[in-house]
């Protein structure tokens, strides 16, 4: 990063201090005393960036090295990469048509990393459905999982509608398998959500777990098409009114 490139850095985060505290501003947003240097900045930007009231957002949690990042690339660009890059925060738009007219569907991939925890309650405040990922080869994955799950109860009360997948991933990866299908399962009982197991290295049930995850969702109809056919629920919601479908 260039020194011309700093003292900008610093006045925005100057800057961000003071609108975010301010008491005649746009309105004052709660920033907890546990934002401390780039969060600061990714908070505000995320906090006050427009967002259309039609996008809808799904947001992936989980430990880093479990596979959330090689899930959404799947899914988005139909990629994958063996190297391991860590995560801060990406977010992934794909264009819908919801209702006939124009939407967003916007993924957020978050960091696996402990150190932002004033972004994942902003993450979760937004989001409209969760995706907890933990890798079927780390048993300890699948336990940093829980305290977010709590998270996520908190913060959005009644989850009763509120879609969220379990999702055990690599599980190409027999050999070393340290959470069996079953645990997986039974944590999904415990939480009340739904369970899959994927692979993002092989493309096993990554579109499935998105639409798996759409079909959950009871506050409006929303569905994608994967490889041109219609499942039987896809079919079922098109005769409802209002559809949405990848473009």
């Amino acid at each position: 990063m260039s020194e011309e490139y700093r003292p900008y850095k610093r006045g925005l985060f100057i800057c961000v201090c003071f609108v975010a505290a301010g008491e005649n501003g746009r309105r004052n947003t709660e920033i907890p005393h546990d934002v401390t240097g780039r969060e600061w900045e990714r908070v505000f930007l995320s906090d006050t960036m427009p967002e259309q009231s039609n996008d809808y957002r799904v947001v992936v949690f989980g430990a880093g090295g479990v596979g959330k990042s090689s899930l959404v690339l799947r899914f988005v660009k139909g990629t994958f990469r063996e190297s391991y890059i860590p995560t801060v925060e990406d977010t992934y738009r794909q264009v819908i048509s919801c209702d006939k007219s124009i939407c967003t569907l916007q993924i957020t991939d978050t960091t696996g990393s402990h150190q932002f925890p004033a972004m994942q309650r902003l993450s979760i405040t937004k989001g409209h459905a969760f995706i907890l990922v933990y890798a079927v080869t780390s048993k300890q994955s699948l336990e940093e999982l829980k305290p977010i799950f709590e998270q996520i109860c908190v913060i959005k009360g009644d989850i009763e509608n509120i879609p969220i997948m379990l999702v055990g991933n690599k599980n190409d990866e027999m050999n070393g398998r340290e959470v069996e299908t079953s645990d997986g399962e039974a944590t999904a009982r415990r939480w009340k959500c739904a369970f899959m197991e994927t692979s993002a290295k092989t493309n096993h049930n990554v579109k499935e777990l998105f639409q798996e995850l759409l079909n959950l969702e009871k506050r409006r109809t929303v569905s994608l098409q994967i490889d041109g056919k219609k499942s039987k629920q896809q079919k079922r919601a098109e005769k409802l009114k209002g559809k949405c479908v990848v473009m």
